[in-house]
Parts: C-alpha cells; structure tokens; sequence
C-alpha cells in the first residue's frame, strides 16, 4: 500500500468541537495545511494548538500552484487540504487537486467528516433515501433552464444558497415547481443561532420576503410526487 501523501480533511462547518479525533491527529502529522481562508483555518488551528505552516489553496489560484504542489508531494511531503467549513471539493476547491494527484498515482485519503447538506437533509423530514445534490443553482446563464430540468426530478433535492439570493431563488423554484412543492431550509448550522424550518416553497419565499439573513443556507425541496 502506497503511503498516502494528501489527506482531505474536513473542518467543522461551525461548532468547533465538531471535528474528528482523526482529523486532529491528520493536521498535526503533516507537513503543510493546504487551507482556502489562511485566517479562518489559522484560527481553527489555534483553537486545538496545531501550528503547522498554512498555504492558500482557493478557486481564483488552484490551476497557478497545481503543479508546484504536485511535485511538493512527489518530493515525499504530506499535505493537507482543508476549506473554510466542511468537506473540501464538495462545492469548494478540491477536485482539480485529487484528479491530478489520482493521475500521477499519488495516494490520496479523504477522511469523513462534517458537510452541511447531510444534517439539513435529515432535518427537512424529506426522504433521504434517494436524494440529488446539487450545490449552487447557476447565477445566471442556465438558471432556468436547470430549474425547468430538475421539474420532474423524483428525488430530494439538495442546494446550498447565499443569504442575498435565498428570496429570489424561493420564488423562482416555487414558479417552476409549484408553490406547494415541500421544501425545508437549515441556516447557520451547529451554531448559535441555528435556524430549520420547513414548509412549502410559496410558504418558504414569503416568510423570507423582505427578511435579511445572515449565513450559509442549505435548501432541501421535495422530489415531483413526494
């Protein structure tokens, strides 16, 4: 068995205890903690006494250093990769990395951990057995056109969100779908102020009409003929 040279780690998506024994273990072994936010995972760090030198590694530089990393673990270094909250590569950078690694025969280990779309999916009372996810809606070209795809789709279907579209987006889905199409939002979750609340999407996208809101939303809707 080939020893592993990056390790994926995921990082709590806002409760700090919510991080893996193993995880810490990962983070304070390697030689380099590859992290989106330099600031944000330095306090993390801090937070459990890791100090291990931390390299930006985000969507705007990820193709610039690709290959210099690539060859920091063929040199025999081991890296960490890390984003802001959550499992890094799951709509956030990391994709790119692990195929090039994959095809440079580079052993790579993802470690389980924590992701917003599990906990929002079970809290939405919405079958979980079968489910789709789908991250970001497109912000402009393709939008409705994926709305209007994803009309019929069977399954529970899953999205993350920012605060500033999550009205648009209600009303939107609630004209493409239905506005009694079941759906349920989770905001700010294992924080402070933890928001879940279930309804229809018409239900949904008045209640969030002319409300400001703060932090990550995930938005989980019903499959057609649930």
């Amino acid at each position: 068995m080939r020893e592993t040279a990056l390790y994926i780690v995921p990082t709590p998506i806002g409760n700090l205890d919510d991080i893996t024994l193993r995880a810490l273990q990962v983070l304070q072994e390697v030689d380099t903690v590859l992290a989106e936010d330099t600031r944000k995972s330095g306090i993390l760090l801090k937070h459990y006494n890791i100090s291990k030198p931390l390299k930006s590694y985000h969507q705007f530089n990820e193709h610039k250093v690709l290959s210099s990393l690539i060859s920091k673990l063929k040199a025999g270094e081991k890296l960490a990769l890390i984003t802001d909250a959550g499992t890094p590569a799951i709509s956030d950078p990391g994709y790119l990395l692990v195929r090039e690694c994959l095809k440079e025969e580079i052993n790579v280990e993802t470690l389980p951990g924590a992701t917003a779309f599990v906990p929002a999916l079970v809290n939405s009372g919405l079958p979980c057995d079968r489910f789709v996810f789908e991250g970001f809606l497109p912000q402009k070209k393709g939008r409705q056109s994926k709305m209007e795809a994803l009309r019929l789709e069977p399954r529970t279907m899953v999205f993350f969100e920012s605060p500033h579209r999550i009205s648009k987006t209600l009303h939107q889905l609630a004209e493409v779908l239905g506005g009694d199409r079941k759906a349920a939002i989770s905001r700010e979750l294992t924080k402070i102020h933890e928001e879940n609340i279930q309804g229809t999407l018409q239900s949904l996208a008045e209640n969030y009409q002319d409300k400001k809101v703060k932090g990550e939303i995930v938005l989980v809707v019903a499959g057609n003929g649930n």
